[in-house]
């Protein structure tokens, strides 16, 4: 996927994130949040798979376990959606992990728990990570 074709479905998650959270407001449950989004977003045409099991390997190649991102969109972003109070660095860390797991290089946590929701965009590849909130 482009790097601007990236940055667009971006865009479309917060902009969909955002209409979600002006309806719904704080105060749900994460399951409603990532429901809400995984409508909205399959309404606009978007392909997104809930609850994806990403394998975690060891370095001699050994399946650890899975890991269950909430959503994947168009198989190129990791979508980690919560409802808290605030964001702490535990967050950062699993959508980090889940951006390993899955080879993937694109992520957003999302946090509808908030009175004004809140939005961090990771970016990893080749063994680096830089976080922007967006």
């Amino acid at each position: 996927m482009t790097e601007t074709r990236i940055y667009d479905l971006c865009a479309l998650v917060r902009e969909t994130s955002l209409s979600a959270h002006r309806f719904l407001r704080h105060g749900h449950s994460e399951k409603i949040y990532e429901n809400a989004l995984l409508h909205r977003l399959r309404k606009r045409g978007i392909d997104v798979k809930p609850q994806q099991p990403l394998p975690v390997f060891d370095e001699d190649g050994a399946e650890l376990g899975l890991l269950f991102a909430d959503l994947v969109v168009e198989e190129a972003l990791i979508v980690e959606v919560k409802a808290v109070r605030q964001l702490v660095d535990e967050h950062t860390a699993q959508v980090l992990g889940y951006l390993r797991a899955s080879r993937l290089e694109h992520g957003l946590l999302i946090n509808f728990g908030a009175p004004v929701i809140q939005f961090k965009k990771f970016i990893v590849n080749e063994g680096w990570h830089q976080s922007v909130d967006a």
